[in-house]
Formats: structure tokens, C-alpha cells, sequence
């Protein structure tokens, strides 16, 4: 068996782990330090020591789907719901760019109020204002995803949050994991800068399903990567779950650095406020994108 320091020099260099050699890393602690260390210098090496800012604006928090780990879910009757015309979007887009962003992610629920022609129409200005656009807005057609790139949008984000058929079944009543790695592959294939990501800490939740996720982050080519602790929600199914561990959650970040040289690593708010300093230590252990968020 390989030892784990010659693991971690083996993986700095080829970029590549066994499913075997992730599950190690993530039940043994004695070389989480190695283990970011070694993510950082991957990191230094391959995208800078530049940090980057993305804008996250909260488009709307209404959603059509009822995922039983989401605030989000349609079934929450306390979360405060909003939706933002088009005329505010721009606002704070402009405000990002006067404080020097360059990119913005709009971000929403799954919010039937947003056709394809006032998404494309708002892109449209924003791409305008010389800014590059990130959509997270979930699950659409390979036509609507088609108008959006036709629009100007660049890069897209859509988490898998768990490649564990089963477990993403039981989380997402309603939704098909299919259907899920469908709308992946139309995003690829039709030139977007494609992220996914995991949650981590879900109920029933093996340390074997999240080496998979790496691993298929790795195989798809995914140029971000978001590691996003799962953090339980007043009037949820799972509001009595236990959540994401921190050290869980950078161990994977770390990962997912050795995996994927070139990619976008975020520090998710979570992370940040499950530990004081939890925007450095990811920043040191991989990462290398700061999301700012504003909504309403």
C-alpha cells in the first residue's frame, strides 16, 4: 500500500487519485496538513496567488422544485421570498463593476417567472457593461440553455450535489438525476464554462459518495468546482440533521485542487461562517475565488 506522503507527491504531479486513496484522505486526519499544503502548491502553480472576486446576486428565492435539504424548498412557508426585476439586477451588476468585479453569478431558485426573453434581455445588458455573466438558475432545456450562450452568457453553475443515484432520488422528490447529468452535458457541449459541485454532510452520505463526486468532477472536466457544507434549515425535513463538518469540507476542496489544476475553486459564505477563519484556511487549501453575495 502506498504511504500517504508518497500518495500526496504521487497526486501533485499526475493530478490523479484512486477512489480508495480519496476515502483514505478523508477518514485519516494525520495528513490534512500535507494534504492542503500540497493543494496550495498546486494551486500557486497553476492559477497565481491572485484571488478572485465573484459578485453572487440573489436574482430571486423562489423555487418550483422541493428539495428536502434546500431553504429554498417550495414547501418553506418562513423563508423570506423575493424576486428581482430586471431594472435592479442591473443596478447592483453596475454597482459590482464601479468596485472593480469583472464577473457577476445571477443566481436563483427555480422561478418560472424568468422566460427565456427577460433572461437573455438582462445578459444581454450586462454583457454590455463589458462584465462577464455566471448563471445559476438550475434545470432548463437544452434550447433555453442554447439562448442564453446565444445571449452572451459565459459560464454556468450547476452542483450535481451528490452523485449517489439513490441518495440525490430521496433529497430531490420530483427531479430525476438523469435529467441532472443531461442538462450537464448540454452545457458542455454547447461551449459554456461548466461548474458543479457537492454538498457535504448529507443524511446517509458515505465517505465512498463523496470520492465518487471528486472523481466525477475530475472525468467532466469541471472548470469550478464548489465544496459547500451542508448547513440544516428551519422547516425542512432534515432541519435535525447534523450538517457538513469544515475540516470534511476543505479536506475535499484540497481535493478537488490536486484533481483539477486549472479550475475555480470558491470559498462558499458557509465555510466562512462555520469557522472564523474559514476564508483563509480554504484559501490556503486550494481555493482560489472569494463570492461576495447580494440580495435583497
Amino acid at each position: 500500500m502506498t504511504s500517504m506522503p508518497n500518495l500526496l507527491s504521487s497526486a501533485e504531479i499526475s493530478h490523479s487519485l484512486e477512489k480508495t486513496d480519496i476515502v483514505m484522505l478523508l477518514q485519516e486526519d494525520e495528513m490534512n496538513e500535507a494534504l492542503y499544503e500540497a493543494a496550495d502548491r498546486v494551486r500557486k502553480a497553476y492559477v497565481g496567488d491572485e484571488v478572485y472576486l465573484q459578485v453572487l446576486i440573489g436574482v430571486s428565492s423562489i423555487c418550483h422544485q422541493n428539495c428536502m435539504h434546500c431553504s429554498l424548498r417550495r414547501d418553506n412557508s418562513i423563508v423570506k421570498r423575493y424576486r428581482l426585476e430586471a431594472e435592479r439586477v442591473l443596478e447592483l451588476v453596475k454597482k459590482a463593476g464601479a468596485d472593480g468585479c469583472k464577473t457577476v453569478v445571477l443566481q436563483s431558485g427555480e422561478d418560472k417567472y424568468y422566460t427565456v426573453e427577460k433572461l437573455q434581455d438582462t445578459i444581454y445588458k450586462v454583457k454590455n457593461m463589458d462584465i462577464s455573466v455566471t448563471l445559476s438558475i438550475g434545470e432548463r432545456t437544452r434550447e433555453e440553455y442554447q439562448a442564453f450562450k446565444e445571449a452572451g452568457a459565459d459560464r454556468f453553475l450547476l452542483p450535481i450535489e451528490t452523485t449517489d443515484k439513490k441518495l440525490y432520488d430521496v433529497l430531490n422528490p420530483g427531479m430525476s438525476f438523469l435529467n441532472r447529468l443531461r442538462c450537464l452535458k448540454d452545457l458542455k457541449e454547447m461551449g459554456y464554462e461548466v461548474g458543479s459541485g457537492c454538498v457535504v454532510g448529507l443524511p446517509n452520505q458515505s465517505l465512498t459518495s463523496l470520492a465518487e463526486d471528486m472523481l466525477f468532477f475530475k472525468e467532466f472536466a469541471a472548470e469550478t468546482v464548489v465544496i459547500e457544507p451542508f448547513i440544516p434549515c428551519n422547516n425542512t425535513p432534515l432541519f435535525c440533521g447534523n450538517g457538513g463538518a469544515f475540516t470534511l469540507s476543505r479536506k475535499l476542496m484540497a481535493i478537488a485542487r490536486l484533481l483539477l489544476p486549472n479550475a475555480n475553486i470558491p470559498v462558499t459564505n458557509i465555510m466562512a461562517v462555520q469557522d472564523f477563519a474559514g476564508e483563509f484556511k480554504a484559501l490556503q487549501s486550494g481555493a482560489n475565488v472569494v463570492m461576495s453575495n447580494v440580495a435583497e
